[in-house]
């Protein structure tokens, strides 16, 4: 009864485990039942992500400071693994292809092999020089972006990718963007690529690289510890130097080896030739002694594997992926081809809507021209009717120069009247100043024979005084003779101012009649305005008699013949 409370107080054991797997490019976490072995847990993962090809890969863990595989015919908690919760398992490629476009069949086999191989590159787990690093980040570059294209993949594009190894980057003396510069003319060489092509590009040039799927363990040839490295990959087993990873001093291909055997720390590789010498080594760990015989098993039975017959299975994988890569293949012509249509109808469109701006400028010019020539045919139409009444004008003066031609005709005719009539006035004028001047003479006679006369009569008849006696018979005699004198005198006078009165009268008339004529000639020749108002000029400084009539004639006889010029 007692034993039976202890057993009850017992803590019960969990039936499941937690475990997190982590691939190239994803992570995941499972409950594991604690039966579970290895292989339940490999399928499981297998079958999760689609992969087939479940003969290249693994799942390693770390431990200590070594990593291993866990074994499938074995439970998962009986074996060396973290007791962590979840425990952590990387599934990994553990052996690699002779060829990839050969053995790798389906697509996300390849897509983790590119992955891991590329991350090894990265890492400078596998040695790659500068050139082809440049080439391998190209077509990584391609797989991830698709076709280069300048309007969208612009400079700068590529500054958060890690594409080429830190060692190639410290090797030149080159900015990020000389860098990308470069891969990006390669990559725009690989135009039309799928993704699952460029990734096997870069496989097949990664496969020919010398540390390319080489796993490397530290080993000594003799008891005397002389360090060595061996290399186990899908040919066979090197042997390096510790410095040297690239160029092996002794290799064993797989269909060389007849067999290879270890107990505890040394391994034996015994050759098919039996003439040649058997080949020791000794490794002191052995968890790596382990791991080497379990990657030499491995690489051994995958390198006879493949100069067999396929199997069934991996026959119909093979088929499939056939089928599946021509199906792939006709849809990304039929994809092309519609790509390669909707391109040339966006071209087409382009060169529509390109023709459809040209035209639309070509109409719009058009309409100016249009407009223009609507314009400029009323700027005509209206420069014809300014022509048409320039015309009438230039036909009015015409019709008036003909007229005034035909005065001008008259004209010199006219204009010797004139001559002659103004030579009348001027003569007139002159006879008139000399009947002033008689007139003011006989003004001045007048007044002197008045004078005369006073004096005479002052001298006849002197003042009477008291005392003086007056002769009446000779005073009478005298009367009589003044008074005769003086009437006489007064006739002359009053004739000379009769005849003087008469001329004047004639003369103002004649002066009318010329300036009636005058003003007739200057309505009738308004263009010798010049010539009438010298004319007048000089009749007003000749009636003013501030000029000589032969000065005005010769004046005058330069004024004409500037005129008729």
């Amino acid at each position: 009864m007692f034993t039976m409370s202890i057993l009850g107080l017992k803590k019960k054991q969990p039936k499941t485990f937690k475990v997190k797997v982590s691939t190239m490019d994803a992570e995941m976490e499972f409950s594991c039942e604690v039966k579970w072995k290895g292989k339940d847990l490999f399928d499981l993962v297998c079958r999760t992500i689609g992969l087939r090809e479940t003969w290249f890969f693994g799942l390693r863990y770390t431990v200590k400071d070594t990593y291993a595989w866990l074994k499938p015919d074995k439970r998962v908690l009986d074996q060396e693994v973290p007791k962590d919760s979840p425990i952590t398992f990387h599934f990994l490629a553990k052996f690699f292809p002779e060829k990839v476009e050969d053995e790798l069949v389906q697509e996300i086999t390849q897509h983790l092999f590119f992955l891991q191989v590329k991350k090894q590159i990265l890492d400078e787990e596998i040695f790659c020089s500068p050139e082809a690093s440049v080439l391998l980040a190209s077509y990584a570059v391609q797989a991830k972006y698709g076709d280069y294209d300048p309007n969208f993949h612009k400079p700068g594009f590529l500054a958060q990718d890690e594409l080429l190894p830190k060692r190639v980057l410290m090797q030149y003396q080159m900015t990020p963007d000389m860098w990308e510069e470069k891969i990006t003319a390669w990559y725009a060489e690989h135009r039309n690529i799928t993704r699952d092509e460029a990734e096997m590009e870069y496989l097949k040039i990664a496969q020919d690289l010398e540390m390319y799927g080489v796993s490397y363990f530290s080993i000594t040839q003799n008891k005397r510890d002389t360090e060595l490295l061996l290399g186990v990959d899908a040919q066979g087993l090197h042997i390096y130097s510790p410095n040297n990873k690239l160029s092996p001093n002794k290799s064993f291909p797989w269909s060389g080896i007849r067999n290879i055997s270890y107990s505890e720390k040394e391994f034996t590789i015994k050759p098919l030739d039996k003439k040649k010498e058997v080949f020791k080594f000794y490794s002191s760990q052995l968890r790596v002694n382990k791991l080497i015989l379990q990657l030499c098993i491995g690489n051994h039975d995958l390198f006879m594997r493949r100069r067999k017959v396929d199997s069934i299975e991996v026959q119909q994988m093979k088929a499939q992926a056939k089928e599946e890569k021509a199906r792939k293949k006709v849809e990304r012509q039929i994809l092309a081809r519609e790509k390669q249509m909707r391109e040339e109808a966006e071209r087409a469109k382009e060169d529509m809507e390109r023709r459809l701006f040209q035209l639309q400028d070509e109409a719009r010019m058009a309409n100016e021209a249009l407009l223009r020539s609507e314009e400029t045919a009323d700027l005509l139409a209206e420069k014809a009717q300014i022509a048409e009444e320039e015309a009438k004008l230039l036909a009015h003066k015409a019709a008036e120069a003909e007229q005034e031609r035909q005065r001008l005709e008259v004209t010199p005719w006219r204009l010797s009247f004139s001559i002659h009539v103004l030579y009348f006035v001027a003569f007139r004028l002159k006879e008139a100043d000399h009947l002033k001047q008689d007139l003011n003479e006989a003004k001045d006679a007048e007044r002197k024979a008045k004078q005369k006369l006073l004096e005479i009569t002052k001298s006849t008849y002197p003042v009477m005084f008291p005392d003086t006696t007056l002769d009446m018979g000779s005073m009478s005699v005298r009367m009589d003779f003044k008074d005769s004198d003086m009437k006489r005198l007064s006739m002359e006078i009053e004739r000379e101012r009769l005849e003087y009165m008469e001329k004047s009268k004639h003369l103002q008339d004649q002066l009318k009649e010329l300036k009636s004529e005058i003003e007739s000639l200057k309505l009738e020749e308004q263009q010798q305005a010049g010539l009438y108002s010298l004319r007048s000029l000089h009749i007003r400084m000749i009636s003013e008699g501030s000029c000589d009539i032969e000065d005005w004639s010769n004046d005058f006889r330069k004024s004409k013949e500037q005129i008729t010029y």
